[in-house]
């Protein structure tokens, strides 16, 4: 039986990344796919739900909306109770939430519990984001944490190519109630490996010192086969907790604008909107502003596939880069390198090049404006202590759906008026110009 205490940031900082440390990492991954599927399983079968309940083009934007506010809201509000109840119980609380309220869409018959089944699972599905990107956090040794947060992150692109996988297979046998079902028994399935498998985090534990933690800890540091032991792990600033935490819900949001922090969560949610309305733009506009350009269905899905495909390995490259250089300086190199290359592909589609030109540069596009996207939950992760770690990603998050809200509907209404595909690239290079600019002000490492 160990009796010295132990520290917990040595203990994580300063060790091996280990198998049990990469497992933790490799879930978290998994569990956010489920934000990718959410999101793109609505989209893949919005044809045949029209169809079979009769609704319009309107009414089925009306519930797109109602799906990203509900993201929005559960990373801004919901996420902020990982902070509280710990990252372990709320993951599997929202995977719960998800795959329940999924299952349920695959028997609905109206509008009205459409848009609220999709609203309850965009606040489990924004919940979730914020709570993953915590735990990988806290379990990853410094010089790996930005990897394993971005790496986390590639759920989302990671989710939806699959979505488009699964749904090829299952839509045309079982119809769009097939493959919510399937996806909702997933998640249920998930929830189930989630309660089995992940810990709750050592830092979280040592800082709420919640009922029986000490027995907790031990359970945890079993896994790494680390002695039992006999008295808390110590507890100081290099753990980034100091004393018994109390605050309310409410209290943790405003001490995210304390003097100390103001400047950074204000540059944080700027960077993270003005990114997000421009990946968001070019997640929703693709595959029509590739037809637009003359090219058939085939080429914008294809484009589609490419800039998902562009970002997974956007992420990874990313991750990898910021265990050796600085991880706002990296973001900022990929988001002012994105808004060039759109710029780029203005100028290429104004000059009607190839097909193939075209392909590449939203492939390229896709590996530049995803990676340097996604390095900003790493950032969010790295800026907070840990008693406010959640709600601070989360409210990043929530703020940067906003921008996913806004950024679609103003590049909608450009295109419904006749503005040219060129003019739409070259307008939304501007907010990934100024973001990246603004990352680079964050000056984290």
């Amino acid at each position: 039986m160990t009796t010295a205490p132990l520290s917990i940031s040595e203990f994580i900082d300063r060790g091996n990344f280990s198998a049990q440390q990469i497992m933790i990492v490799a879930l978290c991954l998994i569990f956010n796919m489920i934000d990718g599927f959410d999101i793109t399983a609505m989209a893949v079968t919005a044809h045949q739900i029209g169809e079979d309940m009769q609704l319009t083009a309107d009414k089925l934007g009306l519930v797109f909306s109602f799906s990203l506010a509900g993201m929005m809201m559960g990373a801004m509000f919901l996420a902020t109770l990982s902070d509280i109840i710990g990252r372990r119980t709320m993951i599997i609380i929202t995977l719960l939430l998800v795959g329940s309220t999924v299952i349920l869409t695959a028997l609905v018959n109206s509008l009205p519990m459409l848009i609220f089944l999709r609203f309850v699972s965009g606040l489990g599905a924004g919940a979730m984001l914020a709570s993953v990107a915590t735990l990988a956090s806290e379990y990853s040794p410094e010089r790996f944490r930005a990897l394993s947060v971005t790496a986390v992150t590639s759920g989302y692109p990671l989710g939806a190519m699959m979505t488009g996988l699964v749904a090829s297979s299952i839509v045309p046998e079982f119809g769009w109630r097939g493959m919510f079902a399937v996806g909702g028994t997933i998640t249920i399935g998930l929830a189930v490996v989630a309660f089995l498998l992940v810990p709750e985090s050592l830092q979280f534990l040592c800082k709420k010192q919640p009922e029986g933690a000490l027995k907790k800890v031990n359970k945890v540091l079993a896994r790494f086969s680390v002695q039992p032991l006999t008295e808390m792990p110590l507890i100081n600033q290099s753990d980034g907790v100091v004393e018994a935490d109390h605050q309310s819900i409410l209290q943790k949001m405003f001490s995210l604008l304390t003097p100390e922090l103001k400047r950074s969560t204000l540059t944080l949610w700027a960077t993270f909107f003005l990114c997000i309305s421009t990946l968001y733009f070019l997640m929703s506009w693709i595959p029509k502003l590739i037809i637009d350009l003359g090219y058939p269905a085939d080429a914008g899905n294809l484009a589609f596939t490419l800039f998902n495909f562009g970002g997974v390995l956007g992420i990874f490259t990313l991750g990898w880069l910021a265990s050796r250089w600085s991880l706002s300086t990296l973001i900022s190199i990929f988001a002012v390198t994105a808004a060039a290359l759109m710029w780029v592909f203005a100028a290429a589609a104004s000059l009607q090049a190839s097909q193939t030109i075209l392909m590449t540069l939203i492939f390229v596009i896709g590996i530049s404006l995803q990676g340097g996207y996604t390095g900003l939950y790493a950032v969010a992760a790295k800026i907070y202590p840990i008693e406010i770690r959640s709600t601070g990603v989360g409210w990043a998050i929530g703020l940067g759906r906003l921008g996913a809200v806004i950024g679609p509907g103003v590049a909608g209404y450009m295109i419904a008026t006749g503005i040219s595909i060129t003019t739409n690239f070259l307008t939304f290079a501007i907010p990934m110009m100024v973001g990246g600019i603004l990352a680079y002000q964050l000056r984290v490492r």
